[in-house]
């Protein structure tokens, strides 16, 4: 315990004893000591001068910190619909029969232990897991095997063969931003040239949206942050990429990075602020170190630190914060919240990040994709800018395609493409449904694909899942439903009884053990859910069945004890019910009643 308190000692020391750095100091605790003992939580607790529970409650928040011990070789199999169409929980228990081990248990010795993540990001090369952190894609049987006795042969993973660990990038299809020539620096130039307050009127320009999933005006933020006068200002980056299905993130941080600090300069400068934040998720701690060696060579640079350009006053650094494991981070105040040292539950709004964010000052919050799309607008210009695209849905999209097609990747398209013509040149035949940016977006059926991806039409946050015909829809809700119920922060009743409810009642149905009350109780929840829940995750964790209750309706009936779901069931007269029962107090109001 000797060496383990100094351990701990040592990393609260590089922390500064700051308690906001909670989430940061348990991660370096863990990777030292392996799992957070409660001898080491209360060590950690008495050292930041904190109540015990505080640290507990971090342990039990996030998924991958860990108050059990785990094994030496910690492997984490992606749990996405993506994985699981390519047969991953197939090669899930062929290791765990290999290593005799149960699913999510170390082994008596400690070697090895297997378990599940949401999703990896790695949908365009699965299926994948994780090894001690570190991704191993397009897994097959021999791999497996492999991986299965270099684990007993207790070869340090460091050793293991390279390629196990290549990442592709597939980058299918480059337009404005991926295929454009760039050269770091070029960008903040012509905005220091601008000065602040013309660099964000040529964003405004621009009509520059959030590429999140919200879609805010990116000008608005700057302006207000710039002009709420509370002193210190922060950027934070928002590379908490968690939407199964997406993983353009995963390829601008890994090949693009420059682009995204770049951004977050210009947006320093515009609004004043001095600090910049990088939220990296937790799957993606593999790209950890070189984003630290490059924030390293733009200070040696000088286009981090004091003076940049030349510019008195214009300091701005970026540090590097990682998440662990929870999807509803990806919401900002919930990152925020992470940043702070607890849970990540969103907040209450207003007030707005913009003008009390993280420490309670005004803070931008912007996606990995936002930041490169900035430096672009000042590369352009904010009217050649909004030339791109529609009206309404200016420039260019990343979209992440995953699924069943022959080329999955990255594609870049103007806003407004038709989904016929991403499926097209994709290589995606025979097509049954694509699901519109990931678990929490829309499902569009085959009569649908003529419409265009756009605000003002099929918005998206980046990503096409495709399902060929022969796909049963209802395993697609089950996984989501799955997702959703372990995602959830707990923090409202609506989202956190809702979402374990909508997952038993999929689970009944898919078992051969439903009938319509199950449907019927399903659109009511659905109702209560969207109408209450604190965010939007469970605003949103019910879109995955509503559209195919809609469009997929015999993936559901072949599987109902009752055989009355045509013509009986009306969709329209379903929802009124729902609505009404939703809006009463009455819990036994149900939609058959």
């Amino acid at each position: 315990m000797a060496s383990g308190h100094s351990a701990i000692e040592s990393v609260l020391e590089k922390h500064r004893y700051d308690s906001g750095r909670l989430l940061q100091i348990l991660r370096d605790v863990q990777d030292g000591l392996g799992w957070i003992a409660p001898e080491t939580a209360a060590t950690i607790a008495a050292g930041l001068g904190i109540a015990r529970p505080r640290v507990d409650s971090m342990v039990q928040f996030y998924s991958f910190l860990y108050d059990r011990p785990v094994g030496q070789y910690r492997v984490l199999f992606s749990d996405n619909i993506t994985d699981r169409m390519q047969g991953s929980i197939a090669l899930r228990d062929h290791m765990l029969r290999r290593l005799h081990l149960k699913l999510g248990e170390a082994s008596a010795d400690g070697l090895a232990s297997v378990d599940m993540t949401s999703c990896t990001g790695m949908c365009d090369q699965g299926p994948a897991l994780l090894i001690n952190n570190r991704p191993i894609t397009r897994l097959t049987l021999r791999r497996i095997d492999e991986i299965c006795e270099l684990i007993r042969a207790r070869v340090p993973v460091e050793e293991w063969p390279s390629y196990y660990f290549r990442v592709e990038d597939n980058i299918r299809r480059a337009d404005k931003m991926l295929g454009s020539a760039y050269a770091i620096g070029k960008a903040l130039q012509i905005a220091v040239a601008l000065g602040p307050d013309r660099v964000i009127e040529e964003i405004k320009k621009s009509s520059l949206r959030g590429s999140g999933g919200a879609g805010f005006t990116t000008a608005v933020k700057l302006y207000v942050c710039r002009n709420t006068p509370k002193g210190q200002r922060y950027i934070v980056c928002n590379a908490d990429e968690g939407e199964p299905g997406t993983f353009k993130d995963r390829v601008l941080l890994n090949s693009f990075a420059d682009r995204i600090f770049e951004g977050m300069l210009i947006c320093g400068y515009a609004t004043g602020a001095t600090e910049g934040i990088v939220y990296l998720r937790g799957e993606y701690e593999y790209l950890r170190a070189q984003l630290e060696t490059r924030l390293a060579e733009l200070r040696a640079k000088r286009l981090l630190g004091a003076g940049i350009c030349g510019v008195p006053g214009f300091d701005f650094d970026i540090e590097v914060c990682m998440g662990a494991g929870a999807y509803v981070c990806g919401e900002e105040t919930a990152l925020i919240e992470s940043l702070e040292g607890k849970p990540g539950r969103p907040r209450v709004r207003p007030p707005y990040p913009v003008t009390n964010g993280y420490k309670g000052r005004p803070t931008v919050v912007n996606n990995v994709e936002t930041l490169c799309k900035i430096t672009e607008v000042m590369r352009l210009g904010g009217s050649a800018y909004a030339g791109l695209g529609t009206k309404q849905s200016t420039g260019t999209k990343l979209i992440s395609i995953s699924g069943d097609c022959e080329r999955p990747g990255i594609y870049e398209y103007p806003w407004g493409v038709r989904i016929s013509t991403v499926l097209d040149e994709c290589g995606a035949t025979n097509v049954g449904a694509v699901q519109v940016s990931g678990a929490s977006g829309v499902c569009v059926a085959p009569h649908e694909f003529g419409r265009r991806i756009a605000f003002e039409d099929v918005p998206t946050a980046g990503s096409f899942i495709i399902f060929n015909k022969d796909r049963d829809m209802l395993e697609m809700v089950r996984n989501f439903a799955h997702f959703f119920a372990h995602e959830s922060c707990g923090f409202c009743t609506p989202c956190r009884v809702g979402t374990s409810l909508m997952r038993d009642l999929i689970e009944k149905i898919a078992n051969g053990h439903g009938a319509q009350y199950e449907i019927n109780e399903m659109l009511r929840l659905r109702e209560i859910m969207k109408a209450s829940s604190h965010c939007g995750l469970g605003q949103t964790a019910t879109n995955a069945f509503f559209d195919t209750i809609q469009k997929f309706r015999g993936d559901y009936e072949r599987r109902l004890i009752h055989k009355d779901f045509e013509p009986a069931f009306d969709m329209d007269a379903a929802l009124d019910r729902a609505r009404e029962a939703a809006g009463r107090d009455d819990a036994a109001a149900h939609l058959g009643a």
